[in-house]
Parts: C-alpha cells; structure tokens; sequence
C-alpha cells in the first residue's frame, strides 16, 4: 500500500467575520473544494460553537480537510491531507482561500509517508 502523501497546512487571515461564522457556507466551501480537487467525498462533519465559530471535516478518500474559524480575529486554519498522487491539496487550498475572501495566506506543505518529517520552506501571500 503507497501511503505517500501531501498535506497543506494553510493560516488564512483577513476574511469576513460574517463568513466565518456561516457553517452552511463553510461546510458548502470545504466540499466544493474537495471536489474541485478531483476528491471523492465520504463524509462530511460541522459545528457552529456558541457565540461564533464553526469546526468541521469533510472526510475524503484520499483523506481529509478541516477548518476552524475565528470570526472575531478575521482567522481561519485548515488543513487538506491528500494520500497518493492524483489530488493536489493545493486545489484544495485556494478554492478555500478564495471561498473565505482571504486576504493573507500563510502555508506550509508537508509530504506524508515518505520518512523523516522535513518541513518544506513556508509560503506567504498577501492576496489582496
């Protein structure tokens, strides 16, 4: 079994607090992004916390994304996991951006299964 794989680590800064707090436009954004990546999507999970907030996970075959926001820092962390070599995260990851109106991204990107963890040289963009 290849268990080889991408994982994006992204910071986004800069978006909305009202889109931040939307979990069904959140949830709508995590799955279009998915399958914008050409992902096959399994199971989806989300929850608006109490005053503001949203978690969720949209599980894919090839693994999974994730976001927590933070309406009232304009912040939002997600992570795409892709296992193989058929999905690029990075897809993924812009659909987001963009989705949430980002103005800033910090990323990482961190290949999976392949050995010793190397930490790959940190992207920023100022987006806007």
């Amino acid at each position: 079994m290849d268990t080889a794989g991408r994982h994006v680590i992204a910071e986004l800064w800069g978006c909305k607090a009202d889109t931040l707090n939307d979990l069904q436009g959140i949830e709508r954004g995590m799955v279009t992004a998915a399958l914008e990546s050409g992902a096959e999507v399994r199971e989806v999970a989300f929850h608006k916390f109490a005053p503001q907030g949203v978690s969720g996970v949209v599980i894919i075959s090839e693994s999974h994304l994730t976001i927590h926001s933070f309406p009232e820092h304009g912040y939002a962390s997600i992570d795409v996991y892709t296992c193989g070599d058929r999905i690029d995260p990075n897809v993924a990851c812009d659909f987001i951006t963009k989705a949430l109106g980002a103005t800033r991204r910090e990323s990482v990107e961190l290949p999976r299964g392949v050995g010793p963890i190397a930490v790959g040289q940190q992207k920023i963009e100022v987006l806007s």
